[in-house]
C-alpha cells in the first residue's frame, strides 16, 4: 500500500481532518478514516490523532493511497463515483462563482453515503470540478426526501467560511410545507427539545423534555400562508437551530404531520389523489458569501408539490433568482 505525505496549504484554511482527507480522495469513508486514525495509519506531523482534530497550514498529513490499489484491504469498501447523478447534477445548479454552487437538490436522492446507499450527491461533486484542483464540498445536508437548496463550496477556504456560518447560526433558512390539517395559532414559535432514537427500521428524532440531559435544544417559528378549510396547510417554517428531523418532529407534535411524512406521521401519510413524496422543500437561504456580501437564493418547487399547490388552489409567489448582495 502506497503512503502518502502531504502539507495543509494555506488555502485549505482551518479545517477538520476527516474532511480534508476526503477531499483529497473521494473513495475514503467516514468509516475507513476513523479505523486509520484508530490504528495510527493517519498521523499529523507524526502523531496519532482522532478524526475530528482540526488542521492547520503547514500540517503534514500521513496517510495511506487506497483508489489505486486494489490489493489493499480497504479497497472493496470503496464506491465509484456513481454514474447515474454524474449525467444529472450540473442540471441542478441554480447559482455558481468563483466561490460556490448552489444547487436545486431533488427529492429521494441521498446527500451522503450510507448503508445500502450507492448514488449520492457527495459521491458524485467530481463533475463539478472542472479546472480546479479541489474537489468540491458539502457544507451543510438535507434529508433524503427534502428537496430544495444544497449549498456546495469549490475550494477548501470557501468550504471553512461556510461552514462557520452554520455554526455560528449566521444563516436564514426558509422551508415549505405542505401538513395535514391546519396548524393552530397560524403562527408561532415551537421549542421541543429532541433526542436521537435507533430502531430497527434506522435513526429517528423523539421529542423529550426540558429536564432530559441528553436532549438537544431545537426551536423553529412558523407561519402558516394558505389553507384548504382545516384539512391541509401550506407552511413557511423557519429553523432556528440544526437538528436532525427537526421540522418534521416538530409539525408533528403540532398534529399537523408533513403530507407523505411515513418517519413521523401519527396516522394517514398518503391521500388519495397526492403524489406520495414527503412534501417539505428547502426553499430559500441567506448566508455571508465566502467573499463578502450575502448569497441569496431561491429553489423552485418539486414536481410533486407543484402539483400539490395546484390541486389546492395554493398561490405561489414568483421565483426570485440567487443573487449575491454586497451588504
Amino acid at each position: 500500500m502506497k503512503i502518502l505525505t502531504l502539507r495543509v496549504e494555506n488555502g485549505d484554511g482551518e479545517v477538520r481532518l476527516d474532511r480534508w482527507i476526503k477531499r483529497q480522495n473521494a473513495q475514503f469513508t467516514q468509516g475507513i478514516i476513523q479505523k486509520l486514525c484508530r490504528t495510527g495509519q493517519i498521523r499529523v506531523n507524526g502523531k496519532r490523532v482522532q478524526a475530528s482534530v482540526h488542521l492547520f497550514p503547514e500540517n503534514i498529513v500521513r496517510f495511506p493511497e487506497i483508489m489505486n490499489d486494489p490489493s489493499s484491504s480497504l479497497a472493496h469498501k470503496t464506491r465509484p463515483i456513481p454514474n447515474i447523478l454524474q449525467n444529472e447534477i450540473a442540471q441542478w445548479i441554480l447559482y455558481e462563482d468563483e466561490d460556490v454552487f448552489v444547487l436545486n437538490k431533488p427529492s429521494g436522492i441521498a446527500v451522503q453515503g450510507g448503508s445500502n446507499i450507492l448514488h449520492h450527491v457527495d459521491g458524485a461533486l467530481e463533475v463539478l470540478q472542472g479546472r480546479s484542483k479541489f474537489r468540491p464540498t458539502l457544507v451543510h445536508r438535507l434529508d433524503k426526501d427534502t428537496s430544495g437548496i444544497l449549498l456546495i463550496a469549490k475550494h477548501p477556504a470557501a468550504a471553512s467560511k461556510l461552514a462557520a456560518s452554520f455554526r455560528g447560526r449566521n444563516v436564514k433558512k426558509t422551508y415549505w410545507a405542505v401538513t395535514i390539517r391546519r396548524p393552530s395559532p397560524l403562527s408561532g414559535r415551537i421549542v421541543l427539545p429532541l433526542v436521537k432514537k435507533e430502531s430497527q427500521y434506522g435513526s429517528f428524532m423523539q421529542p423529550t423534555s426540558q429536564k432530559d440531559k441528553d436532549g438537544l435544544y431545537a426551536e423553529t417559528e412558523y407561519q402558516v400562508k394558505e389553507f384548504a378549510a382545516r384539512k391541509f396547510a401550506w407552511v413557511e417554517l423557519y429553523p432556528l437551530t440544526g437538528r436532525m428531523h427537526q421540522l418534521r418532529v416538530h409539525c408533528a407534535e403540532m398534529n399537523t404531520p408533513i403530507l407523505g411524512d411515513k418517519k413521523y406521521c401519527k396516522d394517514v401519510t398518503v391521500i388519495d389523489g397526492f403524489p406520495d413524496k414527503l412534501h417539505l422543500h428547502a426553499r430559500m437561504i441567506e448566508i455571508p458569501h465566502p467573499s463578502g456580501g450575502r448569497l441569496i437564493a431561491e429553489a423552485p418547487l418539486p414536481r410533486h408539490m407543484k402539483d400539490t399547490f395546484r390541486c389546492l388552489g395554493f398561490t405561489c409567489p414568483e421565483l426570485k433568482k440567487a443573487y449575491r448582495v454586497n451588504r
